[in-house]
């Protein structure tokens, strides 16, 4: 060890051991980490364990700025709890999904106490005593109720704290800025102004009332214990895009970089010259590494989703808790060990409950189609001269159902192909056999759609038990259909006629009048936000599968507004969807817990299937 690290190390277990508490350090000493690597690992890790901190050091044993003087930032906030945090929470989802996203979903609720700062890694324990001497000098003074009025403008929704409680919070966020700059020689400002609580920031003006409804719904005065939480991030990508990996993502060449689902991805978008179409450059948060990554294998995230959890401080007039995060490590009363083994009891019981009852939604691509096989002029090929229709190969189907105008109205309508229902047939035994409970169905007017659906609860054995919801909201971008009219889709009527079990009592979100031919991209998306919302909103809280059976294009429009994401761009959307096979699937689950949906593995694999040429017995003849 250099001389300086020994030193550095020294007055660090000094610091350590005046104050009674256990050194970190010493297990990464003892492996040969580095000192100030090994407190910069402890630091980006909150702290919380050794081997975490000595996790960290492995990945990012090839970062190239792993030696590098650079401090995390910390930030102070103050966090509701309980009631009131799941009413915040369910307003965070409703106003993404009404709404589209905006700049106050990037980080979670909360008034913040100190903006962000800069604190050298073998000072961070120091920012945790300053916190206790903070709390426990506003304990007693705390508010048991904090007041919180609603302030609206074109711009910003939120709470505002006014009159004393919201001096005592003050008082607070000033006794800790002056601690820290005491005990760990930092520059902290506190927030003295208008303390406040944002809930919606940056938004469409058009989009204020719907905000301001829903903001209505949250009342105060719903039990609350706050909490002050002290966060960390890395300061160098304060500025960066960040992505987060849904795939896995070996590298073909050595400037790619390994992806792993969940990884988080730090993109400068002014730094993308190099980069090819469908491609980013961006460095792993897991790593340090940078390197081109395909942006279709991550999805945006949210800025607070990077960052560290160090300790809070809950106030409450019965319980003054010091915790680690998630409640991994032991709480701290008074500054010394307490167990909460009951807390750790019941939050794991609850999350097993939510994982128990959580609802999902599986949006699957119809089955092939037959001018999928044979090509436009597939009718021809099929229709006698009379109008009647005929099955010139066995990859049409056998028969097709009565329509009001006879066999054109397949022409822009078509229905699946032999292979294609055999395709519903395979997924719907696959679903059967992985034991998920499908609730509900809703399909696309397209009798492709509507015809998988039927394919799919025949093997699920509940053909006569779910009624099928047809909804027009979910049907094709007009864009991509042939012709400047909408097709002639069959009605709810029409289908049960052809003993398709449909409900005709389901009211869709958009009629089948109401669909625009050639409509923008703008207006497609908006369409499939407010039908996905529908169909949510229509269908019981209990557990179980919303199955959605529509086109490839909604495996991407019917999730996002789940996901609380704003609309890809179109060209991206294009390249995306296109790619999508039949029986593609996209698989989502609510998180009540955390008031969020998130895209899982679909519960069953995926279908891989090839074309062949057509084929002519007459070739094998001799002389052919």
């Amino acid at each position: 060890m250099a001389a300086a690290e020994t030193q550095l190390y020294a007055k660090v277990s000094n610091k350590h051991k005046g104050r009674g508490t256990t050194s970190l350090l010493d297990p990464l000493l003892g492996m040969g980490f580095p000192a100030h690597t090994a407190l910069k690992a402890l630091a980006a890790t909150g702290r919380k364990t050794a081997e975490e901190a000595c996790d960290w050091l492995r990945c990012h044993r090839n970062d190239p700025s792993l030696d590098d003087p650079i401090p995390q930032e910390y930030a102070l906030f103050l966090c509701p709890t309980g009631s009131l945090l799941e009413k915040l929470q369910e307003f965070w989802r409703e106003s993404k999904r009404q709404c589209t996203k905006n700049r106050a979903h990037e980080v979670f609720p909360h008034i913040t106490l100190c903006d962000f700062f800069t604190c050298e890694d073998h000072k961070v324990e120091c920012l945790y005593e300053a916190l206790k001497r903070a709390g426990d000098r506003i304990l007693g003074s705390f508010p048991s109720v904090v007041p919180l009025v609603l302030h609206s403008s074109v711009s910003y929704l939120g709470f505002f704290v006014n009159d004393s409680p919201a001096d005592v919070i003050r008082e607070l966020a000033l006794t800790f800025a002056t601690e820290a700059s005491v005990l760990a020689d930092c520059t902290v400002k506190p927030c003295t102004k208008q303390l406040h609580l944002t809930l919606a920031h940056k938004f469409y003006p058009h989009h204020q009332r719907t905000l301001e409804e829903l903001a209505r719904a949250i009342h105060p005065g719903h039990s609350c214990q706050w909490t002050a939480a002290l966060y960390s991030r890395d300061m160098r990508f304060v500025h960066y895009q960040t992505l987060r990996a849904l795939f896995q993502y070996k590298p073909q060449n050595v400037d790619e970089l390994t992806l792993s689902p969940g990884d988080y991805i730090f993109v400068d978008p002014t730094q993308q010259e190099e980069a090819s179409e469908g491609w980013v450059i961006g460095i792993s948060q897991r790593t340090g590494c940078q390197g081109f990554l395909p942006e279709n294998y991550t999805e945006p995230a949210s800025e607070s989703d990077t960052w560290v959890k160090h300790r809070t401080y809950t106030f409450s007039l019965a319980m003054d808790l010091m915790s680690r995060k998630d409640g991994e490590a032991s709480s701290r009363q008074n500054g010394e060990p307490h167990p909460s083994q009951t807390s750790r009891d019941i939050s794991s019981i609850q999350a097993l409950q939510a994982t128990i009852a959580r609802r999902s939604v599986l949006v699957v691509r119809h089955g092939e189609r037959v001018d999928q096989i044979f090509g436009k002029s597939w009718l021809q090929q099929c229709s006698t001269p009379d109008g009647k229709y005929y099955r010139p190969d066995l990859n049409f189907p056998y028969s097709l159902p009565r329509r009001r105008n006879g066999i054109k109205d397949f022409e822009n309508d078509p229905p699946l192909s032999s292979c294609g229902i055999f395709q519903s047939r395979m997924a719907g035994e696959a679903l059967l056999d992985s034991g998920i409970r499908v609730t509900s169905v809703f399909t696309s007017p397209a009798l492709r759609c509507v015809q998988t659906a039927r394919h799919i609860l025949e093997e699920l054995k509940l053909e006569k038990r779910i009624k099928i919801r047809v909804e027009p909201g979910i049907f094709e971008w007009t864009k991509w259909e042939s012709g400047k009219t909408t097709p002639a889709l069959m009605t709810p009527d029409e289908l049960k006629e052809a003993n398709f079990n449909v409900s005709t009592e389901y009211r869709p979100a958009f009629p089948l009048a109401s669909l625009l031919p050639a409509e923008s991209y703008d207006e497609y998306v908006e369409r499939c936000a407010v039908s996905v919302g529908r169909i949510i909103s229509a269908c019981p809280r209990d557990a179980g599968v919303i199955l959605i059976v529509s086109h490839s294009s909604a495996l991407d429009s019917c999730t996002r507004p789940l996901l609380g994401l704003p609309p890809r761009d179109s060209g991206d959307f294009a390249q995306l969807v296109r790619k999508v096979p039949s029986l593609g699937m996209c698989f989502c689950e609510e998180n009540r817990e955390e008031g969020k949906w998130e895209l899982v593995s679909p519960p069953v694999k995926t279908l891989t299937h090839g074309s062949n040429s057509a084929f002519n017995w007459r070739n094998w003849l001799p002389g052919s």
